[in-house]
């Protein structure tokens, strides 16, 4: 029987990488930029005729609720996973931060979840939840699920994820990583 291009037996790349994004969160960043513009025109050009106290609380309220949501929508516009021969490595935003490095010998199997929901995890974002696990949801749809040797499991929203699980099976059956255990 011949094995096909995509199956399981395939051969597999030395560096497989993947992506998924999430463009609704651009539109979150324009309501944090929005807050943080607010914040600066206040600061700036104010009539402001109740005292100094509230204005200082508007300004930096409304700089600090815009920072807050500008970077934190930006960290997860996009996610980035990357599969080497030693390791797992998710990298989150234009920045790579939030950043995790899961080593292939942590790593007792890996299954497809073609039904990833932020509302499962509790939003967007890096998320941890005691009866989950740990998961990098930056959109609804397929993702990675690893099992991981301490009993944790690890979960990640990727483009075309089924082909990282049979990269990450194929790693862990040839020996390179998960031997001891």
């Amino acid at each position: 029987m011949r094995d096909h291009p995509h199956g399981e037996n395939a051969p597999h790349p030395d560096v497989w990488t993947g992506r998924a994004s999430n463009r609704i969160q651009w539109l979150l960043a324009l309501v944090g930029a929005a807050c943080l513009a607010l914040g600066i025109k206040l600061a700036v050009d104010s009539a402001w005729t109740s005292g100094i106290a509230p204005l200082v609380m508007s300004v930096v309220g409304c700089i600090a609720a815009g920072l807050l949501v500008l970077f934190g929508t930006l960290a997860f516009v996009h996610v980035a996973l990357k599969v080497d021969k030693e390791c797992l490595e998710v990298r989150c935003g234009h920045m790579g931060l939030p950043r995790r490095r899961i080593p292939l010998a942590h790593v007792a199997g890996a299954e497809f979840d073609p039904h990833v929901t932020p509302r499962h995890w509790g939003g967007w974002g890096y998320r941890w939840r005691p009866e989950k696990g740990t998961a990098v949801v930056v959109r609804r749809g397929e993702g990675v699920v690893l099992q991981l040797w301490d009993g944790h499991t690890f979960t990640v929203t990727v483009d075309d994820a089924e082909a990282a699980v049979r990269v990450i099976r194929a790693r862990l059956r040839s020996g390179t990583a998960g031997a001891t255990h």
